[in-house]
């Protein structure tokens, strides 16, 4: 019983290996996660005392917890059973794709990383490459909305700078989380992403078990009291214009709404820009009528060699201007209410799309893109810039943004960006569209576009 045993070194190493494990894995690690939650649950005390809405208990809940209360949950178990009848496997098979989703889709909220990282970061990001604005505030709407009501902010989807931006404009109020696309899924992206409480979406995905996981998902953060960001367009916009509405993640929000529970509000958000990074590729797929694009990791490191090369030697502009305005809140409770029949995600969405067209910034490209694409014949700069005040007066309830309250400057940012991509010309003297980048021309006129007919005042 006491004889020694002879063993190859590398086997004792693997049961050593395994025998430490196990010992960090049922005694060490336990407590150092107790440790680090505590520290945790102390920074966010603190963060909650500084928000204008706190963070909610459910962003805080540990991913796996989170995953297991999605999996088990009632309606899951029955679409997994629906899934396995339908696909003729066994319902373990079923259940190990449902959980799939799930990983998939549940984040795992760090505050230290959002609140410590991501909003230092996204504002350097926005400062450095624009001079950002906040178009329109409606301040005492936003200041009456209900304490413990879930907010959503519903935005309209120019360029992926939008989820940095309204991070960082959005930073005193709460933690967005953000429904994303398949883009943020690559590897360490994704980490970051989910660290900061985005939640996976695919956009394609037709399968009903997985409609009914992220469904779920977001039935459950709703409830939650979770701070949403989402795109009712759905992706992209292909040519500058508002899109209509997808009632995706509308429609997961509103079905299963208990009026008696926890209020919704829809916050609409609207952004624009005097630049956006993706302009070129957007206009080529929406040319070539298909969204299959991808942005290389190639393009974007001569991106950005490019600008710090500018930078360096002391020839740097930023892009003009970034804009965002935040419009008056819409009630679940109150719009459901207010509906003759029973349908209210397609008059919902519909209504949310208006406020946001309403809300869209009016910057120096798009007003000067517009007044040369009106134009007849080329303009000199005198009269670009009465074609420009003329454009403006017709925008009675616009929100509006002449830098330094001059509208000569205001043409002069507008031209120099469209000069600068050679998308507007000059020859003697006077400006006019270039034929080559004309599609591209009317991708920054079409942004407000809907202003010039579309001017109601919303109740």
């Amino acid at each position: 019983m006491f004889s020694p045993v002879q063993m190859p070194l590398w086997l004792f190493l693997v049961i050593a290996g395994f025998a430490a494990y196990a010992a960090l894995d049922k005694i060490m690690l336990p407590s150092v996660r107790w440790f680090f939650r505590r520290r945790m649950e102390r920074v966010v005390a603190r963060l909650n005392q500084s928000l204008e809405r706190p963070i909610q208990p459910f962003k805080l809940a540990r991913r796996h917890d989170m995953i297991q209360r999605l999996i088990y949950d009632p309606e899951v178990s029955k679409a997994i059973a629906a899934h396995a009848q339908e696909e003729g496997v066994p319902e373990n098979v079923a259940f190990e794709t449902a959980q799939r989703y799930a990983r998939e889709i549940v984040p795992s909220f760090s505050a230290s990383l959002y609140f410590g990282f991501a909003i230092r970061l996204a504002k350097l990001i926005s400062t450095t490459l624009y001079r950002v604005r906040l178009g329109h505030y409606a301040e005492n709407k936003l200041s009456e909305i209900d304490p413990d009501a879930t907010v959503v902010f519903v935005m309209n989807h120019r360029s992926n700078m939008d989820y940095v931006l309204v991070t960082y404009l959005a930073a005193e109020r709460s933690a967005l989380s953000y429904a994303v696309g398949e883009w943020a899924r690559v590897w360490p992206l994704s980490r970051l992403i989910k660290a900061m409480g985005a939640y996976f979406i695919r956009r394609k995905s037709r399968g009903a078990l997985y409609r009914k996981v992220l469904a779920r998902y977001v039935r459950l953060a709703t409830d939650g009291g979770v701070m949403q960001a989402v795109f009712p367009e759905g992706g992209l916009s292909l040519d500058g214009a508002l899109a209509k509405p997808r009632m995706g993640i509308l429609k997961y929000i509103v079905e299963g709404h208990d009026p008696d529970g926890r209020d919704v509000v829809f916050v609409p958000v609207a952004l624009n820009y005097d630049r956006v990074f993706e302009d070129r590729i957007l206009v080529a797929a929406g040319q070539a009528g298909e969204r299959r694009f991808r942005a290389k990791i190639s393009v974007l490191a001569k991106f950005l060699t490019k600008q710090l090369w500018l930078r360096i030697r002391g020839k740097y502009h930023r892009f003009g201007y970034a804009a965002v305005s935040f419009g008056a809140p819409v009630s679940l409770r109150a719009f459901s209410t207010a509906q003759s029949g029973p349908e209210v995600v397609e008059p919902l969405a519909q209504e949310l799309m208006r406020r946001i067209g309403q809300e869209v910034p009016v910057l120096p490209v798009p007003l000067v893109a517009t007044a040369l694409l009106w134009a007849e014949a080329p303009l000199t700069r005198a009269a670009l810039e009465e074609a420009v005040k003329d454009l403006v007066e017709d925008l009675h309830n616009a929100h509006v943004h002449i830098p330094r309250d001059d509208y000569s400057y205001a043409v002069e940012v507008g031209l120099r960006n469209l000069r600068r991509r050679r998308v507007a010309i000059e020859r003697d003297g006077c400006f006019a569209v270039s034929s080559e980048d004309r599609p591209l021309m009317e991708y920054y006129a079409a942004s407000i576009g809907h202003l010039f007919r579309v001017r109601g005042e919303v109740g």
